[in-house]
C-alpha cells in the first residue's frame, strides 16, 4: 500500500510553527532571567561597603577568637577603632551582616570596627553559655590588647560599641583597660528589673487580662526565687511541672550565672569618658527611662554624656514599621541595608565619631534629638535577656 505523501509546505510550516512558539515562549524567560540578574546586580551593589573588610585570629585564654576588621579606605596608616559587644544570643562577628552599615558610617569618620565570633558561634572554640559579664569584658579586653599591637590601629582612640546585654560589660571592659568612648545602644542596667519589664511589655502587647498578668508575674517570682537559692536545672523543670517554656540546661546555668547583674555600679568606670546613648522609643526589652536615669545619674557631670532617642525604632535600632514583619525585614536588608535602622541612628554615630577628634575628645554636644518624654519605652530581639 502506498503512503500518501503530506502535502506540499506542511513540514515546512509545521517548523516554522515550532520556532515561534519558542521564540514565544523564550522571550518571558529572557525577561525575567534579565530581571533576576537586574535584582541581583541591586542586591551586589547595595551590599557594597566602603571600607576594607578581612578575617582576624585573636588568642585568648588558651583559645582563638575568629573575629573580622574594618578598616577606612581612606589612605591613612592609622585609625581609631570601635570595639564590638554583642548583646545576647548566639551571634557571629557580622550579626548576619547586620553590623556592616554600622562598620561603614565608623569606616567614613575614619575608624575601623572589630568584632568576633561569639564562643561557639560559627565554629568557634567555647559555648557563650559558659560565660559570665567578667568573662566577656576580660575576652573584649583581650581583644582591645591585641589592637592596641597593631600598627595600623591607633591605640589612643580605640572605643567600645556595646548593645543590650552588652550593658553589663561595656563599663567591666573600661574597669580592666583604658577606652576613649563608648556607645551604648539599648544597654540594660539592672538583669532582673530589665527582665520583669520585658515580661510585662509584652503581656501588654499580647492584651493579656489581668488574672494572666497575676499568674505569670508569679511565675516569674517563682523562678526567681530558685535562682536566690541557686537551684539546679532538674529543680526548675520539677518547680514548673516540667513546662520548661523552651528553656534549656545550658541556659539555665548562663541565667543562674549571671542573673544578679547590674551595671550602676560599674557605670563609674566610665565617668570622664564621652558615652553616646542610643535609645528605642519601642523597646520592649529595656527600660529606657530607667536606663536613661540611671546613666545620667551616674556620669551626669562627669564626662559628656549624649543621649538621642529614635521614636521610630526597636529595642534593635532597627526601625519598628520593619522589625515586626520578617518579609520586610529580609527585604530591606537585602534590597537596602542601610534603611534598616532608625532614622538618623547611623549618621548619628558617624557624627558622635567625627566630634571626639584626633585625640579622642568630645565635642560640645550640640544637642539631642528627643527627651525623656519622646517616648515610651531588643536583632536584636531574640527573648528576655533576664528570666
Amino acid at each position: 500500500m502506498r503512503t500518501r505523501p503530506e502535502a506540499p509546505g506542511t513540514e515546512p510550516e509545521q517548523a516554522g510553527t515550532r520556532r515561534r512558539g519558542l521564540r514565544v515562549a523564550v522571550r518571558p524567560l529572557i525577561t525575567v532571567l534579565a530581571a533576576v540578574c537586574g535584582l541581583g546586580g541591586v542586591v551586589l551593589w547595595q551590599n557594597t561597603y566602603d571600607m576594607d573588610e578581612r578575617r582576624v585570629s585573636i588568642r585568648h585564654g588558651g583559645h582563638t577568637l575568629n573575629g573580622v576588621l574594618t578598616v577606612p579606605e581612606d589612605g591613612r596608616a592609622r585609625h581609631g577603632l570601635v570595639v564590638y559587644v554583642h548583646g545576647d544570643g548566639p551571634v557571629d562577628a557580622a550579626h548576619e551582616g547586620g553590623y556592616r552599615p554600622l562598620w561603614e558610617a565608623n569606616a567614613r569618620a575614619g575608624y575601623a570596627s572589630l568584632s568576633w565570633d561569639k564562643p561557639g558561634v560559627a565554629g568557634a572554640p567555647g559555648d557563650w553559655l559558659d560565660q559570665s559579664m567578667d568573662d566577656r569584658a576580660d575576652e573584649a579586653a583581650a581583644a582591645i590588647a591585641w589592637a592596641r599591637a597593631r600598627p595600623d590601629i591607633d591605640g589612643d582612640r580605640i572605643g567600645l560599641w556595646g548593645a543590650s546585654q552588652a550593658g553589663w560589660v561595656l563599663p567591666k571592659i573600661a574597669a580592666r583597660t583604658p577606652v576613649r568612648f563608648a556607645i551604648a545602644v539599648s544597654p540594660a542596667v539592672n538583669w532582673l528589673r530589665q527582665g520583669r519589664y520585658n515580661l510585662l511589655a509584652e503581656l501588654r502587647a499580647d492584651g493579656a487580662s489581668p488574672a494572666r498578668i497575676k499568674t505569670e508575674t508569679a511565675k516569674s517570682d517563682a523562678i526567681r526565687r530558685l535562682l536566690e537559692r541557686r537551684a539546679t536545672f532538674e529543680e526548675y523543670v520539677e518547680a514548673m511541672d516540667g513546662d520548661t517554656d523552651g528553656m534549656t540546661s545550658a541556659r539555665w546555668n548562663f541565667i543562674s550565672k549571671n542573673h544578679t547583674a547590674d551595671a550602676t555600679r560599674d557605670l563609674r568606670e566610665l565617668r570622664g569618658v564621652p558615652v553616646l546613648l542610643a535609645l528605642a522609643g519601642h523597646d520592649m526589652n529595656v527600660d529606657t527611662a530607667d536606663t536613661e536615669r540611671v546613666y545620667r545619674e551616674v556620669l551626669a557631670g562627669e564626662g559628656p554624656l549624649k543621649v538621642e532617642r529614635y521614636p521610630d525604632a526597636a529595642h534593635s535600632l532597627l526601625r519598628w514599621s520593619i522589625e515586626r514583619s520578617d518579609v520586610r525585614t529580609v527585604l530591606t536588608a537585602l534590597f537596602s541595608p542601610r534603611r534598616l535602622f532608625a532614622d538618623g541612628f547611623l549618621e548619628d554615630q558617624r557624627r558622635f565619631l567625627e566630634g571626639l577628634g584626633q585625640d579622642g575628645a568630645a565635642a560640645p554636644s550640640q544637642g539631642e534629638r528627643g527627651s525623656a518624654g519622646d517616648a515610651q519605652g531588643e536583632g536584636e530581639s531574640r527573648g528576655r535577656d533576664g528570666e
